[in-house]
C-alpha cells in the first residue's frame, strides 16, 4: 500500500477545497463532543426549584471533566499527527504501532484516572469553590461521571486516529452517534425518571460507551488504512515522541482546568454563588467557539502532517496560511455574535434576573481578546501539525500560566469581581500576539531546514507533482 492509494486527497486534491471540506466534518464532530456538556447545563439548568445551583454544582465538576479530556488529548493529540507523518513517509506498520501503543496508554491513564478522582473527588470539589448549596450536586454528578472514564478515554483519545486518516466524516459519525444517544437520554433520565444530575451523568457514560464500541470496531476493521491490532496494544517506546507532541495540547486543556478552578474559587470569594453560574454559563458558550476552531484544526492538521511528512513544503505552507485565515474569521465572528447578544443567550440557561445581568455586563468584556487569541490557535495547528513541540508547549503555558492565572489572581484584589473577567482578554491578545511573532521565526528556521535537505532532483512524493 502506497500514500497515493492511503488517501490520495491529503497529497493531491486542492489545499483549500480540502481543508474545507475536511473540517465541515470535524466541526460537526467537535459540536457534537461540546454538545455532552452544553446540553447537560441547558437541562439541569431548567430543573423545578433547584436548577441554578445543579448547574452551578455541576459546573464546579467541569475543571474535572477537563482535566479527563486532557489525558485523552495527550494520547490522542499526539498519536494522530505522529501516524499521519508516518502515512505521509508511507510507513504504515509503524503508523499501527503508535495507534497501539496510544490505545495502550489510554487504557492505563484511564483506570489511574478513575481510582485516583473517586477516592479525592470531595475535597477536590470543596477547593474548586464548591459551596454548601452546591457540593451535594456536584458529588451526585462526578460520582457517576467518573465511572464512564475509560470510555471517555478511548473515545476521544482513538478518534483522532481515524481523522489523522483524512476519514473525517467516519470520525464525525463517531461522535455524532454518542450525542444523538446522550440527547435522547438526557430528558428521560433528568425529568422522567426523576434522577436529576446522577440522571445526566448515567446519559453521558451510556453514550461515551457507544461511541467507543463504533470507534473500535472502525478501526479494527478493513475499513481503517491503519489497524487497531490485539498484538500492537502494548507499552512502546514509541510512546516518547508521542507525549512529546501531545504535550502541548495536553497543556492547553490541563490549564484550562487550572484557569477554571481560579475563576470559580475567585468568583465564589468576591461574588458568590451567581457569579459562578454566570462563568459557567459563559464557559459554556465558549465552547461554542472553540467547536469552530478545533474542528478547524482537525480538518487542517492531517493536511499538514501528512504533507509535511511528504516533504512537500508547498502544500504545507498552503494549509498552514487555511489554518490561519479559518482560525481568527471563526473566533472573530463568533464571539462578536455572543457579545452583541449576551442577554439572548443567558436565557437559555436560567431565568434567574441577577445571573442573566452578571452575564449580559461580563460577556463582551470576558470574550472581545478572542479575536487575536486565533493567531495563537493558527500557530499551534501549525506547529503540531508539523511535528514541532517545544515551541508549541511554551505557547500553551503562555497563556494560561505564564498570563492569565496571575491576572485572574492579582487583578480582582484592586478592582473586585471583574478583575476575574478582564484577566481574559488581556492574556488572550498578548498570547495572539506573542505567538504570531515566534510562529513566523520558526517556521522559516524549519522550512530552510527542509528545502537544505532535499536534494534538488529528488522524485516527488505523496502528491508532491501535483499543482497547488
Amino acid at each position: 500500500m502506497t500514500a497515493s492509494t492511503m488517501d490520495a486527497r491529503l497529497g493531491s486534491q486542492p489545499v483549500v477545497r480540502l481543508a474545507l471540506t475536511m473540517s465541515v466534518s470535524t466541526i460537526v464532530a467537535q459540536g457534537a463532543n461540546a454538545s455532552y456538556t452544553i446540553i447537560d447545563r441547558l437541562f439541569i439548568g431548567h430543573i423545578p426549584h433547584v436548577g441554578n445551583e445543579a448547574m452551578t454544582g455541576v459546573g464546579i465538576c467541569f475543571p474535572i471533566l477537563l482535566a479527563v479530556t486532557a489525558f485523552a488529548s495527550l494520547i490522542g493529540a499526539g498519536g494522530a499527527p505522529r501516524a499521519s507523518i508516518e502515512l505521509g513517509r508511507g510507513n504504515f506498520k509503524k503508523a499501527e504501532r503508535i495507534l497501539g501503543t496510544s490505545t495502550a496508554f489510554l487504557l492505563i491513564i484511564a483506570v489511574t484516572l478513575t481510582i485516583v478522582l473517586q477516592l479525592t473527588k470531595r475535597p477536590i470539589l470543596l477547593a474548586f469553590g464548591a459551596s454548601e448549596a452546591t457540593i451535594g450536586y456536584a458529588l451526585d454528578f462526578i460520582t457517576v461521571y467518573l465511572c464512564g472514564t475509560v470510555f471517555v478515554q478511548l473515545t476521544l483519545g482513538l478518534n483522532n486516529f481515524i481523522s489523522a486518516q483524512g476519514k473525517t466524516a467516519v470520525a464525525m459519525v463517531s461522535v455524532l452517534i454518542g450525542t444523538g444517544v446522550s440527547i435522547a437520554l438526557d430528558p428521560l433520565c433528568i425529568f422522567v425518571l426523576g434522577w436529576g444530575v446522577r440522571g445526566a451523568a448515567v446519559a453521558n457514560v451510556i453514550a461515551q460507551m457507544i461511541s467507543t464500541l463504533w470507534i473500535v470496531w472502525f478501526l479494527s476493521s478493513g475499513r481503517s488504512t491503519i489497524r487497531l491490532r490485539l498484538a500492537n496494544i502494548r507499552c512502546d517506546q514509541l510512546i516518547v515522541p508521542v507525549l512529546s507532541l501531545g504535550l502541548a495540547p495536553f497543556i492547553m486543556q490541563i490549564t484550562e482546568c487550572l484557569i477554571n478552578v481560579v475563576f470559580n474559587v475567585g468568583l465564589q470569594q468576591y461574588g458568590g454563588d451567581d457569579y459562578v453560574t454566570a462563568i459557567t454559563i459563559i464557559t459554556s458558550l465558549m465552547q461554542i467557539v472553540s467547536v469552530l476552531t478545533a474542528g478547524f484544526q482537525q480538518g487542517i492538521q492531517p493536511i499538514i502532517g501528512f504533507n509535511f511528512g511528504a516533504r512537500n513544503m508547498s502544500r504545507v505552507r498552503e494549509a498552514i496560511r487555511m489554518a490561519f485565515v479559518t482560525q481568527i474569521i471563526s473566533a472573530t465572528a463568533l464571539v462578536s455574535l455572543l457579545a452583541a447578544f449576551p442577554n439572548c443567550f443567558a436565557t437559555w440557561f436560567t431565568s434567574k434576573p441577577d445571573v442573566i445581568a452578571i452575564v449580559t455586563q461580563m460577556m463582551p468584556i470576558f470574550v472581545c481578546g478572542w479575536g487575536i487569541f486565533g493567531i495563537q490557535m493558527g500557530a499551534q495547528c501549525a506547529l503540531v501539525g508539523m511535528g514541532q513541540a517545544r515551541l508549541s508547549i511554551f505557547l500553551a503555558i503562555l497563556r494560561k500560566i505564564i498570563l492569565l492565572v496571575p491576572l485572574a489572581l492579582i487583578l480582582p484584589h484592586w478592582i473586585g469581581v471583574n478583575g476575574v473577567f478582564i484577566a481574559e482578554p488581556i492574556s488572550d491578545a498578548t498570547s495572539g500576539i506573542v505567538a504570531g511573532v515566534l510562529f513566523a521565526i520558526a517556521y522559516r528556521r524549519v522550512r530552510r531546514t527542509i528545502e537544505s535537505a532535499t536534494p534538488i532532483n529528488m522524485p516527488s512524493t505523496a502528491g508532491a507533482n501535483q499543482p497547488n
